[in-house]
């Protein structure tokens, strides 16, 4: 059997305020072109399939059109929520969908597989939408956590697979012990921090199908996340966008190959002083990409969003990062602002707080001293 493991399309949600939807189209486009291509027999898609609990009209349109798109390329579809979707949204149709697509959102199944043939029997699919502990332990007494709601599903799934027998798959979203953390995890699956699940979690099946994290990662070799097919932040740029191709044979997992999707535009992030990010020729290459923008002159410049995006049209962010800026101070500025006995005291804080250290110029100090006076002037008038 071959799978293609895919996962955390993350549907509707926006690149530093730009739409990504007809970007994902035209991907998933191509990994529709994938499944023909290779002949894959079961598509699975590990959780995180919107990024709303409330998707927009045409979020719903691009699944359903990308849906039965794998389904006349030949695959049957396994799909999971995850915890940026709402499982009531996402699994609300799943009764009325065609044969051969399967939504999963409903904790109670964990244990019960989709089963598919091949010509060397069975593989049972057992598909774990997210599982909420908070939701969850009224069912399970005792959990807590991620690690505890999981191994509890598991243990459902290898006492079910011992009386079936067969190969296995199972489909899950949740942090795993070994990957590389990301800013791109959003909102923590443990809301305060990750709630790791061990490794162990996964034994006794043949492939774990996992998502939630947005680049690939290879924790075993039956056990890998495929990542998001778009790059949805900065952080990302650079790492590949694609998916899994799983081979299953009469054994059980037999090899797994990285199948890359395009990159409908880069993601980069340019660090130099700004004139050199305005006029310098190794920067001209981007002009296309999304770029973020790390300036590194001692003072902030005016404008420079509008600035560079007359260069660089898709440029999303702007940080301004001094290339000498000093070393934080232990007082924390508030607390210096409260001690300060004087104008004079506060503006020298303020210059330097807000200008990465550096203070008043001659001329600055001048103007700064006239004004003050002006003032005092005023007041003794009254």
């Amino acid at each position: 059997m071959r799978i293609l493991h895919t996962s955390d399309w993350h549907i509707g949600r926006t690149f530093h305020g730009h739409a990504t939807l007809d970007a994902l189209r035209g991907v998933l486009d191509a990994l529709v072109g994938q499944v023909r291509d290779h002949d894959v027999d079961v598509v699975i898609v590990a959780g995180d399939v919107f990024d709303s609990a409330t998707p927009a009209a045409a979020c719903y349109t691009l699944l359903t059109d990308v849906l039965g798109a794998l389904a006349d390329a030949g695959a049957q579809v396994v799909v999971t929520s995850g915890n940026h979707d709402s499982a009531a949204r996402l699994g609300f149709q799943s009764g009325l969908l065609r044969p051969g697509l399967h939504v999963v959102t409903d904790p109670a199944t964990a244990g019960r597989p989709i089963t598919i043939d091949d010509a060397h029997g069975p593989v049972h699919f057992y598909a774990l939408p997210f599982l909420e502990p908070a939701l969850l332990r009224h069912v399970w007494e005792g959990a807590r956590t991620q690690a505890d709601v999981l191994a509890r599903a598991m243990d459902l799934v290898r006492g079910d697979l011992a009386e079936r027998g067969g190969r296995s798959v199972v489909v899950a979203h949740c942090f795993a012990a070994g990957v590389e953390s990301t800013p791109q995890l959003e909102r923590d699956i443990q809301q305060g921090g990750l709630d790791v699940v061990p490794l162990a979690t996964f034994a006794g099946v043949d492939y774990a199908a996992l998502g939630h994290i947005h680049g690939r990662s290879e924790l075993a070799p039956h056990i890998r996340y495929s990542g998001a097919p778009l790059h949805y932040g900065f952080g990302e740029g650079g790492k590949p966008r694609g998916s899994w191709l799983v081979d299953l044979d009469a054994d059980g997992f037999a090899d797994a190959r990285w199948l890359d999707l395009p990159v409908p535009r880069a993601v980069v992030t340019l660090t130099a002083p700004l004139d050199e990010l305005l006029t310098h020729e190794r920067f001209a290459a981007h002009a296309g990409d999304w770029v973020c923008a790390e300036y590194t002159d001692t003072l902030p410049q005016p404008d420079p969003l509008r600035r560079l995006q007359e260069r660089f049209p898709h440029c999303a962010r702007v940080v301004h990062r001094p290339a000498d800026a000093a070393p934080q101070e232990r007082v924390r500025y508030a607390e210096r602002v409260r001690a300060a006995r004087s104008d004079r005291e506060l503006i020298a804080l303020f210059l330097p707080h807000v200008r990465a250290g550096e203070g008043a110029s001659p001329r600055e100090e001048e103007l700064i001293a006239d004004l003050l006076d002006a003032r005092t002037a005023r007041e003794a008038a009254r």
